[in-house]
């Protein structure tokens, strides 16, 4: 019995080895280095910039040779698609960087746990704990304004609204998204001036101006939150005789629990960094104020700007500064993503 030959590979069915783009990269790569080298233009920037230029053009020339033209425009969209990515982590990155390493030489116990009392200039001494109370106050009033808000309003825009009412408060939102910081905390400003008058500043009115910027972004967070619940739980529990607000609490809201937390989340994060309508409405201090609704008082943004003015040591307080900011984002989201996993119908299973 004569056994076929096994059928001869065509360009269209050969596929270049798993190794094969990592030799390609690395070639680009010496091969960049050595024009740039040649021309006297070698710098990281042109480095990454010229290479990825190289790489892309290789890899698919090669895998036209090799593979044909179908495999070939896969592996270039790939390529655009990972520079594209890296392209956008290398600020962040970058940005991290900065702030942990410039940070990290002030950043420990003691900065956390003092103030600013009797500290002048460039003197060593000196912390943030006074600023941690100020930004705990005013975004926590903020959200304690904006989310309840945002949610009872997106929930009407997704269960109940409808016409001219629904048309002219989704105009609104769109408005307030494109807000000026500086134009909230003037707001805020005016709308306590013309009761306590100008020399009055406080938390309150901080976290009033922080909720105007944050109620948006809420409303808008969970309206689309909700509109990715299916209208089949919705039917399946109006047919049980569920009334519709036990079906929102229960179903479309506990469906809906961990988009909503990272949408609040996000919020928080877009707001707890402000500094303009900070300088307008709590001002700066250098001691301790428990007092929310009484009194200046400071924030990690408004600490962060000054000290960085000052330049010297205060310089190395603001990036300090920076780092617990960056530090207190990170554990709002982790604390998001903890509600997320526990409450949501995924995480309960």
């Amino acid at each position: 019995m004569t056994v076929a030959a096994p059928p001869v590979p065509t360009r269209r069915t050969r596929r270049l080895p798993g190794w094969a783009p990592y030799a390609i990269l690395a070639a680009s790569l010496a091969a960049t280095a050595g024009i740039l080298l040649a021309l006297d233009a070698l710098s990281i920037a042109s480095f990454f910039f010229v290479g990825a230029i190289v790489y892309a053009v290789a890899i698919t020339v090669t895998s036209t040779v090799v593979e044909g033209r179908r495999w070939a425009n896969d592996r270039l969209a790939t390529t655009l698609v990972t520079f594209a990515f890296l392209l956008a982590v290398i600020p962040l990155i970058s940005l991290l960087w900065i702030v942990v390493g410039d940070g990290i030489k002030r950043f420990g116990p003691t900065f956390l746990t003092t103030d600013m009392v009797g500290i002048f200039g460039s003197m060593v001494e000196g912390g943030v704990a006074h600023a941690i109370v100020g930004t705990v106050y005013v975004t926590g009033i903020a959200g304690i304004i904006s989310v309840p808000l945002g949610i009872f309003t997106a929930i009407y825009l997704v269960e109940y609204g409808g016409g001219p009412i629904k048309r002219g408060i989704t105009l609104l939102v769109d408005v307030m998204t494109g807000i000026p910081s500086i134009v909230a905390g003037l707001f805020a400003y005016t709308a306590f001036l013309v009761l306590f008058g100008s020399a009055y500043k406080s938390a309150l009115i901080g976290g009033i101006a922080l909720a105007v910027l944050m109620t948006p972004y809420v409303i808008r967070s969970v309206e689309e939150m909700l509109k990715l619940v299916p209208n089949e739980l919705r039917e399946a529990s109006y047919a049980l005789g569920v009334p519709k607000w036990l079906t929102i609490v229960k179903v479309v809201l506990r469906t809906a629990v961990a988009g909503i937390t990272s949408g609040i989340m996000i919020a928080t994060a877009r707001v707890i960094g402000e500094t303009a309508p900070l300088l307008v409405t709590v001002g700066t201090i250098q001691a301790m104020n428990w007092n929310p609704v009484d009194g200046r008082i400071e924030t990690l943004p408004v600490f962060v700007f000054r000290q960085y003015a000052q330049g010297g040591e205060a310089a190395d307080r603001a990036w300090a500064g920076a780092l617990t900011l960056l530090l207190i984002v990170m554990l709002l989201n982790l604390i998001g993503r903890l509600v997320s996993k526990f409450f949501s119908p995924q995480g309960g299973r």
